[in-house]
Formats: C-alpha cells, structure tokens, sequence
C-alpha cells in the first residue's frame, strides 16, 4: 500500500509500506479522510519523537471497514469508523488508576504502529468506534482533535458563567473556543495574529478577537473581565502566548497548558506566587471518542467549521506540510485518500 513516512525534519516520503498483519481481535480499515495534526507538523520541523519506532504518520483518521479477524464481535464490514490513535497497556499504574492516556507502556497509530496517512491501516476493534449515518468520514477524521479539546476543558476548571481566553486559533484553539462555550463560558477571548483565524472565531462564538501585535492582550483581557478571565488556555506552544496567558489570568484562576512545545520557556514564578492561579497540563484524552462523536454530529461542536483543505496523499508535502508552515489562513488539511 502507498503511505506517508517521516524519516526526519523536513522528510516526508510518500512510499510503498507494508500493511501490518490482521490478527486476531483486529479489523483493517479502508482509510478515507486523516487529518495533519499540530504535533505532525512539530515533528516534520523540528525531528521525529523519541516515541516514534516505525515511519508511517497520521493519528487522526477515519474509513471503512473492509475486513475482520478473528474475534471481533463488535465491528463488521462495512462500518464507517473514527479510529483512536491511544493503545494503552492497562497494566501500569497509570493505566490502572485510570490515566490511560498517560499510559508508561503506551503505543499509538501514527507512531509505534502504522498510522493512517495510508490506504489502509490495520488496528484493534477496541479502537474503532462507529459513525452515525448522519456524520460525515471528514468529520470522522476531528474526533481526535476534538477529543483534545474537550479533554482539556474537562479538565480544567471552567465553570458555567465563566469567561475564558485562548492563544492561538489554529485547529485546537477554534475546537476550544467551541467546546468552552458549549460548557457554559460567559465570555470568550481569542487571542491571534491571522486575519482569516480570528475572523473564523468571530463567526464560531468568540466575544473577543484579539490580535496581539497590534493590541495588548493582556491589559485588555484584564480590563474586560476586572481583573483576568477564569480560565485561559494555550493552543500555540511558544513564549509569547505561555507569558501572555499567564498573565491574562485572574487571582486564583488556571492558564491550561494544551499545545506541543519545540522549545523551553522563560518564567517568572512570582506570577503565580502572588495569584494563587495555578498552571495545569492537559495531554491528549481518556475514552472520549463516544461523547466527541454525538458533540460533532450534532452540531454542538461544528468541525467542518475548521477544514480548510483536502488533498491527495501524494501532495502530503508541498500542499500540507508546507503550506500549514507558511499559510497562517489554513486550518485543519485533511488528506483525502480518495484524491
């Protein structure tokens, strides 16, 4: 089969790979739509993940099944599914108190197995989950980001009537911005240097665009809500939304941490001692796809609201990889395996 595999920075290739064996408990699935994820593109800037112990990319995708080995009950041919990428081990001590996405022992499509920047892709029945007739293969291939985004502000400390703020409006920060204000957020500041990314908040419910090369955010954001919103989320990853958010927090509220990190950052702890506000981590997401799926195909959360692109597997590059680094007007690319 023809899949995309990364060898290092800036290495893409788009090759023959051999399909994993279909064994027993596993299904393969006809790949149809998978989505370029942010942490796809750290790893094409920035060097493959110590994780990473096989090429072929791609951890958010969705298709059709084709075949059943043995022991699958639950999944047949034909089934539209929406794969999760996680395969945690249910072993180790996390998996055991309940943290499967912290797994010590974790594997993942994409990245420790064949991933679905393929033609096909053979996974676990665990790890499908299926589509309703009225949601669409394209919106299959969100439920893994969406996933990150719904996570993040369960696990935060958000609350009904709150106002939140979000750095950065790439595919994560608009899934935020929708899933804070399906849980009830009062007011909603975005904070983003594209024109196109802060006019699409506008258009998804942000009651405040902010573009922070021509505007303090912070002083605004303090200003607006007397003094810091309840919760601010970082969906960017880089020193200026990590300093900004922090700062645009009121006493005793949270800055969650949700972006991938290339680099360190500076801090100044004092920002905290003096707030009692408390930074946070949000990593990936625990056994959510059902709730994700009902949330997209019924609207609550719009994805096709963030699809900016669909194109070939064979133009993976120049028309995905490349473009997301130099075209801050696209959003979510999905690779069509159709095209």
């Amino acid at each position: 089969m023809k899949a995309a595999k990364i060898y290092g920075a800036r290495d893409i290739r788009v090759e023959e790979a051999e399909l994993p064996t279909l064994e027993e408990g596993m299904v393969k699935v006809k790949v149809e739509y998978a989505g370029i994820c942010g942490s796809d593109m750290h790893e094409y800037l920035a060097g493959t993940y110590p994780m990473r112990t096989q090429p072929v990319l791609g951890h958010e995708f969705s298709g059709v099944v084709v075949e059943v080995g043995e022991g699958v009950t639950k999944t047949k041919v034909g089934d539209r599914v929406a794969v999760e990428p996680l395969i945690p081990c249910g072993k180790c001590d996390n998996c055991q108190r309940g943290f499967v996405n912290l797994c010590t022992e974790r594997q993942g499509y994409g990245y420790t197995v064949s991933g679905g920047f393929a033609q096909f892709a053979v996974v676990k029945q665990e790890n499908t989950f299926h589509l309703p007739e009225n949601m669409s293969l394209e919106l299959g291939a969100l439920v893994e980001p969406t996933a990150v985004a719904v996570h993040a502000v369960r696990q935060s400390q958000l609350k009904l009537g709150d106002s939140a703020a979000i750095f950065g409006a790439g595919p994560i920060g608009l899934l935020l911005l929708q899933a804070v204000k399906a849980a009830g957020a009062s007011e909603i500041f975005i904070v983003e240097v594209s024109d196109e990314r802060r006019q699409k908040a506008l258009e998804l419910g942000a009651t405040y665009v902010l573009n922070p090369i021509d505007t303090d955010a912070v002083a605004f954001i303090r200003q607006k809500t007397n003094g810091g919103v309840n919760v601010a989320y970082d969906a960017a990853g880089v020193q200026a939304t990590f300093t900004s958010g922090v700062g645009s927090v009121r006493p005793g509220g949270e800055f969650k941490v949700v972006s991938v990190w290339e680099k360190p950052v500076n801090f100044d702890p004092n920002m905290i001692v003096r707030t009692e506000a408390k930074i946070s981590g949000s990593y990936a997401y625990i056994r959510l796809f059902p709730e994700v799926i009902r949330l997209l195909a019924s609207g609550i959360i719009d994805g096709n609201a963030v699809i900016t692109s669909e194109i070939a597997l064979d133009d993976i590059v120049e028309k995905g990889f490349e473009t997301l680094t130099k075209d801050r007007s696209q959003c979510k690319i999905l690779v069509n395996m159709s095209l």
